[in-house]
């Protein structure tokens, strides 16, 4: 099966423009990951320093 240089070439732009897209997507996704990451790790300080001062409470 032989392929010319035009079909070669347009089947390279376009597997490059797609690849392009999944890489741009991933990047996208990958932010959302860390910002998700962030709100959670916050939470969890939030949470801990409500049990710490509960705890100090109790104690009095």
């Amino acid at each position: 099966m032989n392929i010319n240089l035009q079909d070669f070439e347009t089947q390279y732009r376009e597997a490059t423009a797609e690849t392009l897209n999944d890489l741009q997507t991933a990047v996208l996704l990958l932010a959302e990951v860390q910002k998700k990451i962030s709100k959670i790790g916050n939470s969890v300080q939030n949470l801990s320093q409500r049990l710490e001062e509960f705890i100090a409470e109790q104690k009095v």
